[in-house]
């Protein structure tokens, strides 16, 4: 096992020893094999590292890490100077051998799912004045007027646009920049306001990736201690292609931690599937809808051996993810079997430039057996976005807030959990799924039940790739228990609703739902259309105008106001809540899933990746519960006023 050492004063003709080591990442990443570490010391690295090699498994990795105590970046831009003064603009040209293969001020951002506002659409590259991205603009007369922009290109559905969606930096907004290319040239005009582009430090970005394998299956590497930032990655749904800033292209048994991930025009770190399986064919071929094409996806996937052998079983965990435009971590596939936990997700999304069904913090497709643990997920249009294919598939103890939603399960069937989580933003949960066990949570804002029967989708063997069957989404056959559940101001339409009431008219157990499909003489699908799932509500607590489930047992009420908050102070973040005398009085107990009955569709138990039951037995902070545990995630919250520091 050897270990090669890189630095700003190495040579790539060295071997790459302590005393005589390489220049560039890259060097190392050509020759590195299983069991090798390759160290990098103090400097920024324009490069785009691609592992040529494969570890073998967790005891023989391929190891990449910065040295102790050093700062190491790896960026995807280069620093332009010559700027030349064009009336209120500035400018400057540059030959396309300066972006060899890859020009991302000729590649704009296209795919299945994206909606984009402007026309002629944006282009994948950036423009950063001092590390802070500049917005493009699609005329070179835009550019020069150069207003703030109150709410972006994009402007939020929710209430109108009003007071939801606007940008989280509007003065930032007066930095733009425009591009032409010509034959065999790209002109770039900025907007610097004030400043002089030569004086400052102006970055363009002209690599897709920072840390990504050219080739599939290069297994068991570990991404240790780097800043990286400042791509001009693709659009990434789950019907292609999906890049990343850092991504592991198809492989299995990655390790990502303590890194600083920042500035994709697109996605931070990818998980998801490779090119083989689908690429944007709905959006080329304009032949299916996106929804078809993503259901051939995962049976080509499994015709291409994805399984819980060889794809997945990644670990990403104390990383601090922010400032991308789509997803602070996606992945469509390969993200089954993965640990996410302890990292810090923020900003995404804001920028509001571009939209699709595609934009969150975390967003995964077919997330089987997955763990989101213990994440902190602020300020980003959406949170979580669960996609597809939720089956065993964990969520506990996270802290969200700030975000437009905090969480959308979509199309799945579970079984899936979530336990423990502090959702604090105005607007909660999207609720477009069956099958859940939402157990000890927060439910600071508004929820959203929606059926979906007009999309069926698959669900899979017990802690297997395996496809098992594929079914609508008839919704219900939830399990929400010991949860509390805050109303709000929020002037929310349709089926959006503060509590479990959403689940009126739903029966409150199989026996009762198996009657209600007794009462019909005869049909087969058409019946269970028409009669809805049982749910399973128990003893949870509604605040402020939130209310329960007409026939649930246990619950308590009150109609005064949490005063919900999330404050940010110098050692960190805190929750601040009030609380009534009823939150105290409920009957309580500890709860295990070994007592759930099973979801109606994949009929399969609610257990851990492992195949275990589940005790919920500690709270947010991992601390054991008592034996008549305190409602929502955090034991021995007291009534009247709490403040609790949460991260």
């Amino acid at each position: 096992m050897g270990v090669f050492h890189v630095t700003k004063q190495g040579n790539d003709e060295y071997p790459g020893t302590k005393n005589k080591p390489f220049l560039t990442i890259s060097k190392a990443a050509q020759i590195a094999v299983a069991g090798d570490t390759v160290v990098v010391h103090e400097g920024i690295y324009r490069e785009w590292v691609s592992p040529q090699n494969s570890g073998k498994d967790n005891r023989r990795r391929i190891i990449f890490e910065a040295a102790q105590g050093e700062h190491v970046v790896i960026k995807g831009s280069e620093v332009v100077k010559g700027w030349q003064r064009n009336g209120r603009l500035w400018m400057i040209t540059l030959p396309d051998a300066f972006f060899g293969t890859y020009n991302p001020y000729r590649e704009v951002l296209r795919g299945d799912w994206l909606v984009s506002p402007t026309n002629p659409p944006l282009h994948t590259g950036e423009v950063y004045l001092n590390g802070i991205a500049m917005y493009e603009t699609t005329t070179k007369k835009d550019v020069e007027e150069a207003k703030e922009r109150e709410y972006g290109r994009i402007i939020s559905y929710l209430n109108g646009g009003k007071g939801k969606g606007g940008l989280l930096h509007p003065e930032d907004s007066v930095y733009q920049w425009y591009t032409e290319w010509h034959d065999n040239s790209t002109t770039i005009y900025g907007n610097f306001q004030k400043y002089d582009p030569n004086k400052e430090t102006v970055e363009i970005t002209v690599r897709r990736f920072c840390f990504f394998p050219k080739d599939t299956k290069r297994n068991f590497i570990t991404v240790r201690g780097f800043e990286m930032a400042q791509v001009a990655t693709q659009w990434a749904p789950p019907t292609a292609f999906q890049d990343g800033l850092l991504g592991v292209n198809w492989s299995k048994g990655w390790i990502i931690e303590d890194n600083d991930i920042h500035d994709s025009k697109c996605c931070g770190i990818s998980i998801g599937k490779e090119r083989s399986t689908g690429d944007n064919y709905s959006t080329r071929e304009k032949r299916k809808p996106g929804y078809q094409c993503q259901l051939e996806t995962v049976f080509l996937a499994k015709q291409g051996g994805w399984d819980r052998e060889t794809i997945g079983s990644h670990i990403i965990r104390n990383n601090i993810i922010h400032d991308c435009g789509q997803a602070g971590i996606v992945g469509n596939l390969g993200c089954a079997f993965c640990l996410i936990e302890e990292n810090h997700i923020y900003n995404i999304g804001v920028k509001r430039e571009f939209f699709g069904y595609e934009i969150a913090g975390i967003k995964m497709h077919a997330a089987i057996d997955a763990r989101v643990i213990h994440n902190n997920i602020h300020h980003c249009a959406l949170g979580i976005w669960l996609d597809w294919q939720a089956q065993g598939t964990r969520i506990s103890k996270n802290l969200l807030f700030c975000n437009d939603r905090d969480l959308m399960v979509e199309v799945s069937h579970g079984p899936y959990i979530l336990d423990n989580n502090i959702f604090a933003s105005e607007y909660t949960f999207d609720n477009a799924s069956q099958g859940g066990a939402f157990i000890h949570n927060l439910m600071g804002g508004a929820i959203q039940m929606i059926q979906t029967l007009n999309r069926s989708t698959p669900y899979h063997f017990a802690h297997s790739t395996e496809v098992a069957g594929y079914a609508s989404v008839y919704g219900g056959d939830d399990r929400a228990m010991q949860n509390l559940y805050c109303g709000g101001k929020g002037q929310y339409s349709g089926q959006m609703k503060y509590g479990t009431w959403g689940y009126d008219g739903h029966p409150s157990s199989l026996s009762e739902y198996g009657k209600e499909l007794k009462t019909y003489e005869f049909g087969d699908v058409d019946v269970f259309m028409k009669v809805k799932d049982p749910v399973y509500v128990k003893a949870n607590v509604y605040l402020f105008g939130a209310k329960g489930y007409e026939k649930e047992d246990g619950s308590k009420k009150s109609n005064q106001e949490p005063d919900l908050k999330i404050l940010q102070e110098e050692d960190g973040y805190y929750l601040e809540i009030t609380l009534p005398k009823e939150f105290l009085s409920v009957s309580t107990e500890i709860i295990n899933t070994s007592k759930f009955e099973p979801p109606r569709i994949v009929d399969l138990p609610y257990d851990d990746f492992e195949g275990k039951e589940i005790s919920f037995d500690a709270d947010f902070f991992g601390d054991r519960r008592s034996q008549r545990p305190t409602v929502g995630p955090i034991e021995g919250l007291h009534e009247g006023y709490n403040k609790v520091k949460v991260w």
